[in-house]
């Protein structure tokens, strides 16, 4: 590991710089294997809300993660990049961020993670338990969902009827069947559009736990965008 203390301005410099094209190489690469590959009859409104989005509705430009609470990178994405992501760009009302659904097993606790905090919104609180989750340590079961919702303050007996049902099963393979027909075949991936988006224009996509600095480039040049087409 490289250890930039101690070391001059101008090498310190010359080493974070050779760090950053790395970084930019391994995004472009990611890039390249990521296609769009939604028909203008199968694309859903990508930056619809379903009561799991986060930030103003009238922000400019919707940041979509697929993700799943058992993925180690997503856990990566959730500590490091997601707080400032929402520092500087969801609080100030800039970028509003939505949250979908990619177990990467069609059984296990990745589907029963995504159930538990689909339930949880059934009685207010989704991102409560979508952060608990996420900060578990990969500790997911149903006790620990249950000690969940009690903290939370949630009706445990309807908490566990929902986990018991998995009501919410069909939604969830629909947002990893479209995570997966934006040519995402990991998690997390992100699609990033404007709010509001046409149909017909395609989603920037960003595969991977891509540090802070690949996102900041890409919204601010999609803010940008937009700001020059409303004032044209």
């Amino acid at each position: 590991m490289t250890n930039l203390v101690g070391m001059t301005r101008e090498r310190r410099r010359a080493t974070v710089g050779r760090a950053g094209v790395v970084w930019t190489f391994a995004w472009l690469m990611a890039l390249l294997l990521v296609t769009d590959s939604l028909g203008g009859e199968n694309r859903r409104d990508l930056a619809r809300d379903d009561g799991r989005s986060r930030g103003s509705p009238r922000a400019p430009v919707t940041l979509i993660e697929y993700s799943d609470f058992t993925c180690g990178f997503c856990v990566r994405f959730f500590r490091e990049t997601w707080p400032r992501i929402r520092a500087h760009y969801v609080d100030s009302g800039k970028v509003r961020f939505v949250y979908r659904d990619y177990p990467r097993a069609s059984e296990g606790p990745g589907l029963e993670a995504a159930q538990a905090a689909r339930c949880a919104g059934d009685q207010g609180q989704y991102w409560q338990m979508h952060d608990r989750l996420f900060g578990s340590d990969g500790t997911l079961a149903t006790r620990e969902f249950q000690q969940h919702a009690t903290t939370l303050g949630l009706d445990r007996d309807a908490f566990a009827a929902c986990l018991r049902d998995a009501p919410y099963t069909r939604e969830i393979f629909l947002d990893r069947k479209e995570g997966y027909n934006l040519g995402f075949r990991g998690t997390p991936g992100f699609a990033l559009v404007r709010t509001g988006e046409s149909r017909e224009e395609s989603p920037i996509l960003l595969p991977g736990a891509l540090p802070f600095e690949v996102f900041q480039e890409q919204i601010e040049s999609l803010l940008k965008r937009v700001k020059g087409e409303r004032e044209g």
